[in-house]
């Protein structure tokens, strides 16, 4: 199992994942932290929480965006993205226990 640290909103988070899939993850959570970067410059500071998920939210818009001009997901999209709304969770859960 491999496991990588990706930093968001100044904040370290270790997170696990299947082996060969830390660049992937890497390279996701990458994009989260400029859409969180984008929101602080826009906004300003927030909260932690509220940065992650108004961050989430620019990403999902980003995909429904994607769906709307590419036709629905085929079942392996959308087994993969059931993966990664379970990460998702279980990070915004983490999140939750340490506030």
């Amino acid at each position: 199992m491999g496991q990588i640290n990706v930093n968001i909103g100044g904040r370290s988070y270790p997170l696990a994942c299947g082996d060969g899939e830390e660049a992937h993850l890497t390279e996701l959570a990458e994009h989260l932290q400029r859409k969180a970067d984008e929101l602080t410059g826009a906004l300003g500071t927030m909260s932690e929480p509220r940065l992650l998920l108004m961050a989430g939210i620019l990403v999902a818009d980003e995909l429904f965006e994607v769906r709307k001009k590419n036709g629905a997901p085929d079942p392996a999209e959308l087994a993969r993205f059931a993966k990664l709304a379970a990460r998702a969770e279980a990070l915004a859960a983490a999140i939750e226990q340490t506030d």
